[in-house]
């Protein structure tokens, strides 16, 4: 048994959605080089196992009454003897880190509870769909320590627009979930008390939909993303649709609407101990 402490915990339930968790509360979900490892090692295994459909959504959330924040402070303090090259090294794992989460194949929704300070901002901005309770704060805390939110910010720029993601990465302001709602960084706010509720409705959402369909669309918007309008582009949304209108899941879907039932896909079977998975099982 390793004595390694572990920072997050990844756990599969029977529905097929994983739960990625930041198990830190007493540093207030605090990220160090550790964590990002580990999380980056997890993010790994949810990449393979999304690309082949034993993944239905991935949800990340954190212990504790803050979500995360940011950068742990002793980490911090061991920053101040790195050289540039050190420093590069630790930005490039914290770039890894947002990437994979921002290009899992598979939807993903952000449980936020408190406080998402610093680096926690990115991971928020990182997700499909955010979820926040009353009690939520966001902050790009950065600069108020000489530092700037620069391996998040073209996801929290893409999220806020960049006029607000100017004013908020400048002032180091608390954003409130309200307002983080109004700018698009959140999409639901809720009383803390449901917010588990708010949690499983979405699921219940997302697992409506199609597991192929939902993968293809989420891979076209980022390529929308990248060149909104060009012949190239046209082209791809074309053989994107064509594709799944012929594929077996798109052929269920296209029955199941026109025999008013409901598709294969939302039987929700569990799968089997045996099978082979991703991740531990989510109890």
């Amino acid at each position: 048994m390793s004595d390694t402490p572990s920072y997050s915990k990844l756990e599969l339930d029977d529905r097929d959605v994983a739960w990625l968790t930041l198990e830190r509360p007493d540093v207030h979900n605090a990220f160090d080089d550790s964590m990002i490892a580990e999380l980056n090692a997890h993010l790994e295994r949810l990449h393979e196992a999304a690309r082949h459909g034993d993944v239905r959504a991935v949800v990340l959330g954190s212990e504790g009454k803050s979500f995360s924040a940011g950068a742990d402070l002793n980490w911090m303090k061991r920053m101040v003897e790195y050289d540039v090259d050190d420093n590069l090294a630790d930005s490039r794992k914290l770039a890894a880190l947002m990437h994979g989460l921002d290009t899992l194949p598979c939807p993903t929704l952000c449980r936020v509870q408190g406080a998402a300070f610093g680096g926690a901002v990115g991971l928020a901005a990182c997700c499909d769909i955010v979820i926040a309770s009353e009690k939520a704060k966001f902050c790009l805390s950065e600069v108020k320590i000489g530092l700037s939110p620069a391996v998040i910010s073209p996801y929290v720029q893409r999220a806020l627009g960049e006029r607000q993601a100017r004013r908020y990465a400048l002032t180091a302001e608390v954003m409130d979930a309200p307002t983080a709602l109004a700018l698009g960084l959140a999409h639901r706010v809720v009383e803390p008390e449901t917010l588990d509720d708010a949690v499983t409705e979405m699921l219940d959402t997302l697992l409506a939909g199609s597991p192929q369909a939902q993968r293809a669309t989420k891979a076209l918007l980022a390529e929308v993303a990248r060149e909104p309008d060009s012949k190239a582009t046209r082209e791809h949304t074309c053989r994107v649709i064509s594709e799944l209108r012929v594929s077996a899941e798109g052929q269920e879907g296209l029955a199941s609407f026109f025999e008013k039932r409901r598709p294969a896909w939302t039987q929700g079977t569990a799968r089997n101990d045996s099978d082979t998975t991703a991740t531990e099982r989510r109890s």
